[in-house]
């Protein structure tokens, strides 16, 4: 099965998923969107309303934010891929619950990463950057670039926290702003990125990247 095939897919089981209980409350699932043959994913926390109403990631006020940034570094949301650790809204917009991560992820994220094998992959928010960097916190680690099972990946803070905390956005645009040096040096020497990872980087055991 080819990339696109296969993207086809999950986002159909996607849509008729019912293994957690995310779906009771879901109006629109939402798979995520973007090239097959994308270079740098990123990957949220879970859907919010605009999202579960259109049933498309990051359309509200932070996902206008990250068309934003992407423009500062002269690309287009249309170039990435978009997509969340979970594909339905948790009620009331709470915190997912690790058992509803750890299914989605499983289930859904790990194929989508397979078949499209970015070279970058920008975890957007605690709880997407805790699956691939966990025992961190963001504020020591974002902008910072880790391999993980032969992945670039970069923490960042999440649009919407921006938004809702003035002095993130800065930080934010700045890590941003860093992303084309990196991807260029994803291409041309994966082992040369320069990285301090923390102690504690490994991946949890049930996340099988790759």
């Amino acid at each position: 099965m080819n990339p696109i095939e296969t993207l086809s897919r999950v986002g159909k089981e996607v849509s008729a998923c019912t293994q957690c209980e995310l779906h009771f409350s879901r109006k629109h699932a939402v798979p995520g969107e973007g090239p097959a043959d994308a270079e740098i994913v990123f990957i949220g926390e879970g859907p919010g309303f605009h999202e579960n109403e259109q049933g498309r990631p990051f359309v509200g006020a932070a996902g206008k934010f990250l068309e934003e940034l992407l423009a500062k570094i002269g690309m287009k949301r249309e170039q990435v891929f978009i997509t969340n650790v979970v594909k339905c809204r948790p009620p009331g917009n709470r915190d997912p619950k690790p058992e509803e991560v750890e299914t989605c992820v499983s289930c859904y994220l790990e194929r989508q990463l397979q078949a499209i094998n970015p070279k970058v992959i920008v975890t957007l928010g605690r709880y997407s950057m805790g699956y691939f960097v966990p025992n961190v916190k963001i504020g020591d680690v974002h902008g910072q670039s880790f391999r993980v099972r032969g992945k670039l990946v970069i923490p960042m803070y999440h649009p919407a926290a921006a938004l809702h905390q003035g002095s993130l956005k800065p930080i934010l645009e700045n890590d941003f702003a860093r992303l084309p040096e990196l991807i260029g040096k994803a291409a041309l020497a994966p082992e040369a990125i320069d990285n301090n990872p923390p102690q504690q980087q490994e991946p949890p055991k049930q996340l099988s990247l790759f």
